[in-house]
Order: C-alpha cells, then structure tokens, then sequence
C-alpha cells in the first residue's frame, strides 16, 4: 500500500476539505483527488460521502482510520530505528492532554538530556487513543491520571501531584470561591467525584476547561479561581500573580505510566521513568 495514500485519507479526515488537504500536503487539490480515488478503487469500497457542504466519513472510511494510522506509525518507528544515530535506541511517549504541561513536558525535557543521541518521538493524546497506541505497539510508554487496567500492560505510579485552589483576588475566602468566576478545570472522574463531596452544594461552574494552562491563562488574564497543581503555581503565588484560597482543601491525585509487559525496549524504558 502506497503510505502518501493513506497520509491523504487521514489528512483528509482530519480537515474535511479537499484544499485545506492539499495545502498541509503541499500538492495540488487535483493530487488530492487523483489520491483518494486511488485508494478507494485499491480497496474496493467509496471512504467519504461528497457532495457540495461537506463530506463525511462511510462506516468503511471509519474502519480504515486504526489500520491507516498503524501503517504510517509503523513506517515512522522503522524509519526512526533504521536511521538512529546511535544504531539502536528509539522511544516512543505518550501522556494524557490534562498532564503534558503539568508533568509530561519536563520528562520529556530530561530524556532528551539523559539520551542526546536517541531518536524520541512524544504524542499529546487522549487516554483511549494512548491506550489503543500502546496495545498497537505504536507507543513505548504513555502517563496518565486513570490509566485502563489490562493483563498486558504495566502500571506505575510515577508523581503525587497536588492540586490546590488558587485565585487572583486577595484574601479571598472558600465560601466565597465559588462564584461566577469559578473556573473547573476537568481532572478526570476521581478528582470530580472528590470535588462534589468537598462541596457538594457549590453551583455549576459556567466556565470548564479540560486543560490546566488553559484556565492558568484565563485566570491571569480574566481573572478568577480554579484547582490547578501546586508545581505550576508555586512561581506565581511566590510573585504575588496568585493567591491560596483560605480553608480551601488540598486534593492529590497519581500519574501512572502504561507500558507493555512484553517490550523490546523494557530496559530503557524504565531508565527513563526514573526521569520522571
């Protein structure tokens, strides 16, 4: 199977637009078409829908996207290993949107520092596609806060992060923190389930986020309050940009790392989540 094919089926269903396609491609809308028809008589089976408004995915299409996106990736981790600069090491990572700025960033930091010469490859991805990556075999190790718990896969825990109430107001005290301004950031189901029992007659925010340096952003600009990690906050509240919320409860959450029972790559993978 010709791999530009299935790079433009998967451009293609990212963007849903035969010229935006082209453009990230750097072909000709004319290439983009010639690709996918190609595909589409190669297979046997019509992958999209088309008609002036938009096009949509067939149930073919659908089924294709897994076995598209395990070719590219297999291609890409051959190529990386072929071509390594040392003949050999070559890692894959992975970590959950809502930990990547928190704690995923600066391992990836001190990986590459410990491993100057290793081919790295790192994905931001949500918890299902990371464990779909890691049973696939495209994906070495991967964190996140509520990993799956499967007969194949390890699970480490890695960090104990803090998450503390913070806020731009002085002084501001917990029966006040949960105005308009009040800013949920979704930590996944455990932290949710611990933060209604804290405060469990506290309204629904109007404003959620599922990113911390989302809401870090929007407090430091709009203003307001949120639950963030007390490692990402230490400088501002150090700089008088943010402020503790009194009486507020701390909550801690794990960081787990996934990687498979059976890996090639078992010996450096666990060096490197001692980086962690």
């Amino acid at each position: 199977m010709d791999l530009e094919l299935l790079r433009t089926f998967l451009e293609l269903n990212r963007t849903r637009h035969f010229g935006r396609s082209a453009e990230a491609l750097h072909v000709t809308q004319a290439a983009v078409s010639s690709r996918l028809q190609s595909l589409e008589e190669k297979l046997g089976v019509t992958l999209f829908e088309r008609n002036k408004r938009e096009m949509r995915l067939t149930p073919e299409g659908a089924r294709l996207i897994p076995h598209a996106e395990r070719q590219i990736a297999g291609w890409r981790a051959a190529r990386q290993d072929v071509g390594s600069r040392d003949g050999s090491a070559q890692l894959v990572i992975g970590g959950s949107l809502r930990l990547w700025d928190v704690l995923i960033q600066r391992w990836m930091h001190d990986i590459r520092r410990a491993y100057p010469n290793m081919a790295l490859i790192a994905e931001s991805q949500s918890p299902d596609v990371l464990t779909r990556q890691l049973i696939d075999g495209r994906m070495d190790v991967a964190i996140m806060l509520e990993p799956a718990q499967l007969e194949t896969m390890h699970v480490t825990e890695v960090a104990s992060l803090s998450f503390i109430c913070v806020t731009s107001r002085k002084n501001l005290a917990i029966d006040d923190a949960f105005g308009p301004d009040y800013v949920y950031v979704d930590w996944g189901l455990t932290f949710g389930l611990d933060h209604r029992r804290a405060f469990p007659d506290a309204p629904e925010s109007i404003t959620r986020v599922s990113h911390a340096k989302i809401a870090l952003e929007y407090i430091n600009t709009v203003g307001g309050t949120a639950y963030l990690p007390l490692k990402m906050v230490e400088k501002d509240i150090e700089f008088g940009l943010l402020h503790r919320v009194a009486d507020a409860p701390v909550f801690t959450r794990q960081a787990y790392a996934t990687y498979p029972v059976r890996s090639s790559r078992m010996d450096l993978i666990q060096k490197c989540l001692t980086l962690v």
